[in-house]
């Protein structure tokens, strides 16, 4: 028998549901959705990586939650974007359940939503808390508004990599990139469009592929990135397939998924990249100063340099991948 939160209430009769569908709002691989019926479970994903997985699993899938009687909110880090969710849950649904650990911020959550609706169901359990209730308009103040363009000027979105600001190490990376780069480009995980923006900006560039996991910063990236040059691919940049070898990419590679540090999804970057190059091509990648890539750096390419950075951040520039 599951030991999870959401089992523990519908096991113990704390929780029932009413019949019909059941939305999951971004659960992670690892979430137990197994006491719920399974024809009526409906995976609601942005993050391509994720949604492949439950996809394969034989869920039925969506982008978004629509006519929904339960919707079940797996609360993410960001706290806008979990906000986001909950007042689109309402929107779509009679019964709301809100799911997470304490480390993702629940309890915070949890004593917001209670200042509006007053005291709730809750049960705490393996360091995180569940709550539920019935639809209400009491939160829609907290729905996304679309995409706007911040004081960078760019784009972003409640939900993405740095929507409030740009991030440091692409900034150094684009001052970094040379006058000229290599007819076709790619940006592995490209985020909401920085990175393309200062490639498009070169010499020589002919086309540029941007390859980025999550739907909500593809959208962004549409908005920021109008050159008829750039292609966008909503996949994981770990196990995409190019229609033929790039001359080029640069990337700013994600370390984390959760509040720890992971390096083996740079490194899982590094060697996507090298297997993505033809053997003439280059790579252009900034990472945090800490982050140990130098292995993996020249067990996947011949030529490795580090050329450029500060205190924060190694710029590394590579060519000649080695598969």
């Amino acid at each position: 028998m599951s030991n999870s939160r959401l089992s523990t209430a519908l096991d113990d009769g704390i929780l029932t549901l009413p019949e019909g569908i059941i939305s999951v709002m971004r659960p992670p691989v690892t979430y137990d959705v197994s006491a719920l019926p399974r024809e009526a479970v409906e995976i609601v994903h942005g993050f391509y990586p994720d949604y492949v997985v439950w996809q394969y699993a034989g869920y039925n899938m969506a982008q978004a939650v629509a006519d929904a009687k339960t919707a079940i909110v797996v609360l993410p880090r960001a706290k806008a974007l979990a906000r986001a969710m909950i007042a689109d849950a309402c929107d779509n649904a009679e019964l709301i359940i809100v799911d997470g650990q304490k480390t993702d911020g629940v309890d915070s959550v949890f004593k917001d939503c209670r200042k509006r609706l007053g005291n709730l169901p809750s049960i705490t359990k393996a360091h995180g808390r569940i709550f539920w209730f019935a639809t209400t308009d009491a939160f829609d103040d907290w729905t996304a508004p679309p995409p706007t363009r911040g004081l960078h000027g760019f784009y972003t979105t409640a939900g993405v990599f740095s929507d409030g600001a740009i991030d440091a190490g692409s900034a150094l990376l684009a001052e970094a990139l040379p006058a000229k780069l290599p007819a076709r480009m790619a940006d592995l995980g490209a985020g909401w469009g920085y990175l393309a923006e200062a490639v498009l900006g070169r010499d020589g560039v002919q086309s540029l592929d941007l390859i980025e996991a999550e739907a909500l910063s593809v959208a962004c990236a549409k908005l920021n990135i109008t050159d008829p040059r750039a292609r966008f691919h909503w996949a994981d940049a770990i196990q995409f397939a190019a229609d033929a070898a790039f001359d080029g990419i640069v990337m700013n590679p994600p370390f984390h998924t959760t509040r720890a540090a992971d390096p083996e999804l740079g490194r899982s970057f590094i060697q996507a990249a090298a297997r993505l190059l033809a053997p003439h091509g280059k790579l252009w990648m900034v990472a945090n100063r800490h982050l140990p890539y130098e292995t993996t750096m020249t067990e996947s390419f011949r030529n490795v340099d580090i050329i450029g950075g500060n205190g924060a951040f190694k710029i590394f520039h590579a060519t000649r991948p080695q598969r």
